[in-house]
């Protein structure tokens, strides 16, 4: 059953199992103010221990913007140790994004900026509509990325490009976003939806606690180093064959039929 929320839509198609998030702030550019952040903690939450819900697409309402940032004017009022806490629940709520065992697509429909483009570095994969704008533009304000942007723009397009873009504020379109792995596809905007459905889709036909195992696997690389995440691959390798999901995928191939997982 679809969830109410003030700055959220929540809907869930229960045929195909895809929950689609939508923040929904259009007269703000969909902007993250402490509410809509609060909300997308339960949303998260919800998807994650709905059984229904088999993967997650996060876009934004209207044609402009995915989440064009933070909301400013909420900002201006914070002191420096409110904003540290403003940061660290911020992060917490991304990071629940990053850490589901289903899979989250981010749909960017227009600018991702600021806290928006580390909301969308925080969904497992990034479809781009042809209007989207990345950018961390925080020093222009005096500030820095707060929710992640630091972390997770090395991680997609490494140290030195990282740091050009955190350094100068620099927009990045959505083709540039495309080559440098900030986004893995680029489609036009009126598509977007559908091409971001239909990779979930693919997804969601695979095994899915195999697709939970990776997910978990190489978060853990990027978490806590080669060493760890080698040591969680062997043992996710060990707990995937355990599975009726393994069961069914190699006796599908032996008898070339599509395999039928159930999440087992």
């Amino acid at each position: 059953m679809a969830s109410s929320f003030e700055n959220l839509l929540y809907d869930l198609d229960v045929t195909t199992g895809i929950l689609t998030l939508t923040v929904n702030r259009p007269t703000k550019l969909n902007a993250l103010n402490a509410a809509t952040i609060a909300e997308l903690g339960v949303a998260i939450d919800q998807a994650r221990a709905d059984t229904a819900v088999r993967g997650i697409l996060l876009t934004g309402s209207g044609e402009k913007a995915f989440v064009a940032g933070a909301d400013i004017a909420e900002l201006a009022q914070l002191s420096g140790p409110g904003a540290q806490e403003a940061a660290a629940r911020g992060q917490a709520v991304f990071r629940r994004f990053e850490t589901s065992p289903k899979p989250v697509v981010a749909a960017v429909n227009g600018f991702a900026l600021g806290g928006g483009c580390e909301l969308a570095m925080a969904c497992h994969l990034r479809v781009a509509a042809d209007n989207a704008r990345f950018g961390q533009p925080e020093v222009n304000l005096g500030l820095l990325p707060g929710y992640g942007g630091t972390q997770r723009l090395v991680q997609l397009v490494g140290k030195g490009k990282a740091l050009e873009l955190l350094l100068t504020a620099d927009q990045v379109k959505a083709d540039e976003a495309l080559r440098l792995g900030l986004a893995n596809h680029v489609v036009p905007l009126a598509e977007l939806i559908e091409f971001s459905k239909n990779l979930l889709l693919k997804i969601l036909g695979k095994a899915p606690v195999a697709v939970g195992l990776v997910l978990d696997c190489v978060n853990t690389y990027f978490d806590e180093g080669g060493e760890a995440g080698y040591a969680a691959e062997a043992a996710a390798f060990g707990r995937a064959f355990g599975t009726a999901d393994f069961k069914e995928g190699t006796a599908a191939f032996l008898e070339k039929r599509p395999a039928n997982f159930r999440g087992e």
